[in-house]
């Protein structure tokens, strides 16, 4: 049994399946390797979900986002989070205009379309939680009036995993506005090689070059992709096996705390991306199976004995992913 939901058509499948090609052919034009960072962060982008980055400094963070705005068009912003950094300086604020003597609005970065929160976790919890309402409603209430933020609107915000001191762990409730967690790892020495060669070639700096990537499509084109994305049809087996994932992790041995029913809804949301990537109209238990990990690595928490034995969460979701039973049909 199928759930009902209005089909995509044919044509529509293959615009959204080549404008996607395009879009990741010129990110990749200046961001070498990270093929999969890449596929994460635009299957988020179709789902008009938000990534949590986590690698260390010096991988393409902020060349990846400004990338893929250019790519698309649309406007981006970059936010330095530091312990003295306030909610009004990432929302906005009043300000008193003497000529006219009222008080006017002054919008702060996040109105845009792609903002990047830099390293995120070296702010406290009151300015970290000033993104809640944005990244859940996407507006943002300042002296009591609502302003719509950018359309589409996408957080990609960093962590260093490296450094802990002077960090404030992002709270349990912001982490699972997070469509995915994303974890950059190092290049392949080919790669790396390919990636030193682009940059220093004809350059006397390091400054991110992201003129080599050609605008391909428009913010309007990317809100009709994510029109696309919820057309895709996902069957109830297949819904069914993502509900048993996320269950899994409640009675998971390793882990002291499960992913809750928004894991269920990420996966499949997520899910849905994935397969219009593929240009599909249908997700599968593999499209879910795959984005297990980025969609649930930060909604769960191992348990202390896990922690001393040193098993991380990737690995543990890895073992339960083994024991939980896919659909055959």
């Amino acid at each position: 049994m199928t759930s009902e939901a209005p089909t995509l058509p044919n044509e529509r499948l293959l615009w959204a399946r080549d404008l996607t090609g395009r879009i990741r052919a010129e990110i990749q034009k200046v961001l070498v390797g990270q093929e999969d960072t890449v596929e994460q962060v635009l299957t988020a982008l179709l789902a008009a979900g938000h990534i949590l980055l986590e690698g260390n400094p010096g991988l393409g963070k902020t060349l990846l986002v400004r990338a893929l705005a250019r790519a698309v068009q649309g406007g981006s912003a970059r936010i330095q989070f530091t312990p003295d950094l306030m909610p009004s300086d990432v929302m906005g604020h009043a300000v008193y205009d003497p000529k006219t003597e009222s008080f006017r609005i002054r919008k702060g970065p996040v109105f845009t379309n792609l903002l990047l929160a830099d390293e995120i976790n070296r702010a406290p919890a009151k300015t970290q939680s000033a993104l809640l309402e944005v990244m859940q409603e996407q507006q943002v209430t300042i002296e009591g009036r609502s302003f719509p933020a950018g359309a589409p609107f996408m957080v990609l915000a960093t962590q260093n995993p490296l450094e802990q001191e002077g960090t404030y762990p992002l709270p349990e409730a912001q982490l699972d506005r997070f469509l995915l967690k994303v974890a950059m790892d190092f290049p392949q020495e080919t790669e790396e090689l390919d990636l030193v060669r682009l940059v220093t070639s004809g350059s006397a700096g390091d400054r991110l070059q992201v003129e080599a990537v050609a605008p391909v499509a428009t913010t309007a084109d990317v809100l009709e992709l994510q029109g696309a994305t919820a057309l895709v049809r996902v069957d109830d087996q297949v819904l069914a096996y993502a509900v048993r994932i996320t269950r899994a992790t409640r009675a998971w041995t390793g882990f002291s705390v499960g992913a809750s029913p928004r894991g269920s809804i990420a996966l499949v949301r997520a899910a849905r991306g994935r397969a219009l990537l593929d240009g599909r109209d249908f997700a599968t238990p593999d499209d879910v199976k795959a984005l297990a990990l980025p969609a649930l690595r930060h909604r769960v928490a191992p348990a202390p004995e896990s922690e001393i034995e040193g098993t991380t969460c990737d690995q543990l979701l890895t073992a339960m992913l083994e024991r939980v039973p896919a659909p055959r049909d």
